[in-house]
This record gives C-alpha cells, structure tokens and sequence, in this order.
C-alpha cells in the first residue's frame, strides 16, 4: 500500500467554520495512505511571492494534525510556518477559490508536473468556465457563447435569457433579460441602456447566455460527485420573489434526493470530466419548462459541502471522498 504526501493550497482568508478543508484533513491525516500532510495559504503576506509573483521556491506552509480546525485568527496556518519544497508531494489537493488566473494555473502544471492534482489545474482551466456548458446541448437549457450586444439581443429575441459572466461564481454576475426589462434579481434596468453598459466588457471576455426556466422556483439542486459517483445532493431555493438560488444571494438549501434524469446526466458528462483531470466536482440542475431536470452549471474549482451533507444524509462522505482520492492517487500514479 503506497502512501502519500499530499499538499493542499488554499486561501484561509475567506474561510468559516463551514469550509470543508478542515473537515477533510482531520480525516485524511489519518487515513493508512497519508504519509504527512503540510498546507500553504494564499492569504499569508509571506506566500505573495509564490501566489502572485509565481517564484516556486517561495512557498511557505505548516504541517496538519488532527487538531487541525478553523480559527478567526488563522492561527493553524502559521504555527510551525516552514519553506516547502514542491517536489516533496505526491498529491496536490486545490482548494483554492476565485480570483484565481490562469496563467497561475498552468504554473503549477509546471511546478508540480510530477504530481497528481485533485483537480487537474489545466482541466480546471477549460471546465470551470461557463462556456464549457455549450459542449452539452443535450442535458442543458438552450444555451449560447456571446460576445457582442447583438448576440444576446438575437437569443433574448427568441425568449427570456439569463445572462452569466464566465468566470464568476455563486450568482455574482447574473442578470436577467425578459423583453425592454432586465433584472439581477433585486433591481429592473433598461434592457438597451444595460446592454451597451456591458459592451466592452464583453468584447474581451464574452459571456453566456441560457434559456430562463419558468420553474426555477423550484430551486437549483448542486450535485456533489467524487470520482464519477453521486455522493449527496442539495436543493437551494430562492428567496421570495426572486429567481436566484444561490445561498450567497439569499436563498436557503435543504437536503434532497437525485431523480433518474439527473443521475443519466452525471453518467454522460463525467468521462468529459475524468478525461481533463476532474475527480471531484458539483454539478448544478434546474427544472426546464417540461418539468425534466437539466444541467444549468459544473463546477469545478473549489467544491465544497462535504461536511454539510454528511450532516443531511448520515453518510460517512468524508470517508468515502478520502477514500477515493487515495484510489484515484494509486490508479494515476
């Protein structure tokens, strides 16, 4: 039985008492296949060079234990601060949210070439973009790559449309367009006035526009997945009056089951995401306007709910996740 010695980048500085990390670590550390963990911040002022100015030889991080826990202060990314060495990893374990830049992202292909990432930095790169959602007409809403005003007025045209910037996450972005009126669920604006507002922003970046869904009341239901298997499942539904159902945007979420539909979905999209490098992921449904479930978004970058639906099912999820990262190490290696 091989072990491993596993690094995980994070930034603690966003961190609550909620973030998986802290949950998994205090499993993974004792798991047969774990030699030693260390972690390493981008919230450190002393890690900038490393983050920021991609200098491999500037990583600083700390070893984990079991009493590895969030604290207010961070205080358990600095006691025993140390230089680490990237090639002393067999595993590297991102969770590392937005902003993050792609150029940061294929420095570390580079950096830890000799390594396996949970997730692959590169596959990371071209799944959590937004626009990776057109390469799945099948499962998803009508769903369209925009880059000019033109374009979103030929799909709003057709019918109602939400527009997503993309590379953001958790509903900051969004807008809705229905007719003279759009919306970002909390305010109306001049559809044409709104539009030419976002001109050059678009000309650069460009944006995606999907189908709105009269039944998204109905709730937005995030997928959580490990290595091709559906490990729990959450359904966050909007508040009062409005259509989005992102916890940050003030909707609320509840334990829930996975339909068939949705379990055909996840069977036909995860060879795509194995392929780039993707073992763990959370993958976003909506109800369209024939009552069937469809993709509406897959995320990749920095999942998170593990402890949270361990608490809703009273799986062992953790376990099992950890578990499946050490069979996917030994099959990759």
């Amino acid at each position: 039985m091989k072990k491993y010695k596993i690094l995980v980048l994070t930034d603690h500085s966003g961190h609550s008492d909620q973030n998986s990390i802290y949950a998994i670590l205090q499993q993974m550390v004792d798991h047969d296949q774990c030699s030693h963990i260390d972690i390493a911040s981008r919230g450190l002022e002393e890690n900038s060079l490393f983050f920021d100015a991609m200098q491999r030889d500037e990583l600083l991080g700390c070893k984990v234990t079991t009493s590895f826990s969030f604290t207010e202060d961070g205080s358990h990314y600095k006691t025993g601060l140390m230089k680490l060495e990237p090639r002393d990893y067999n595993i590297v374990f991102l969770r590392l949210p937005r902003p993050i830049s792609d150029d940061f992202l294929l420095w570390l292909n580079e950096v830890f070439e000799h390594a396996i990432f949970i997730n692959n930095p590169k596959g990371i790169i071209k799944t959590s973009n937004k626009k990776y959602l057109v390469n799945f007409p099948e499962v998803c809403p009508d769903v369209k790559l925009c880059y000019t005003v033109a374009d979103i007025k030929a799909e709003a045209n057709q019918y109602p449309i939400v527009i997503k910037p993309l590379k953001e996450y958790g509903g900051k972005g969004l807008i809705r367009i229905d007719g003279a009126i759009t919306d970002d669920g909390n305010e109306e604006y001049d559809t044409d006035h709104y539009l030419q507002a976002m001109a050059d922003d678009m000309a650069s970046e460009g944006c995606i526009s999907m189908r709105y869904l009269k039944n998204v009341s109905q709730g937005d239901k995030r997928i959580l997945v490990v290595d091709g298997e559906i490990m729990a499942a959450s359904l966050r539904l909007p508040a009062e009056g409005s259509w989005l159902c992102n916890v940050a945007q003030g909707g609320r979420s509840v334990s829930t089951t996975v339909t068939e539909e949705e379990k055909k979905i996840i069977a036909y999209i995860n060879p795509y995401l194995l392929k780039q490098g993707i073992m763990i992921y959370g993958a976003d449904t909506l109800v369209d306007d024939n009552g069937k479930r469809v993709l509406s978004e897959v995320n990749t970058l920095s999942i998170g709910g593990f402890p949270q639906a361990e608490a809703q099912t009273g799986k062992p999820i953790i376990k099992q996740t950890i578990d499946k990262i050490f069979k996917y190490a030994d099959e990759h290696e």
